[in-house]
């Protein structure tokens, strides 16, 4: 019995900790513009004290920028770059000398994408990211997606 619950309690405070260290959700979803064209929304939530980097770095960058990647799909075509809706954070540590593009919060990125013909379709892809907060970076991470359009 003892066994059993030491046990649990280990596998509890993993869990736990495991928790704190996903401090960004992902929601993907797609939105019709007209009869080819349509927004792929990639949404990224983030919990209170953590920031998600941005696209596009300053060259004196402490953090991996976050990196939208679409797998090819015959049927369709990107129009543009991926384009980033949110309050964007210009960080700067005078004492380390390095600087960072960030959001808290939330940040959607934005893909605009044309079908080459009406049909039904997916786009799919990956995020690749890092988060910090004042303390800890964590190791970047990558999630992947798939939604339909």
């Amino acid at each position: 019995m003892k066994k059993a619950f030491l046990f649990l309690s280990v596998f509890a405070v993993v869990a736990a900790a495991q928790a704190q260290l996903n401090p960004v959700s992902w929601t993907f979803s797609s939105k019709k513009i007209n009869d080819k064209t349509y927004e792929v929304h990639i949404e990224a939530t983030i919990q209170s004290g953590w920031h998600l980097y941005s696209q596009s770095q300053p060259e004196d960058a402490i953090a991996e920028p976050t990196l939208v990647a679409f797998n090819k799909n015959p049927l369709l075509t990107l129009d543009g770059k991926v384009k980033e809706e949110g309050k964007l954070e210009k960080f700067h540590d005078a004492k380390l000398e390095v600087s960072a593009n960030q959001y808290s919060k939330t940040v959607k990125f934005v893909q605009v994408v044309k079908l080459k013909a009406k049909a039904k379709t997916n786009v799919s892809g990956s995020v690749r990211f890092q988060t910090c907060n004042d303390q800890r970076c964590l190791p970047p991470k990558t999630v992947t997606f798939n939604v339909a359009i």
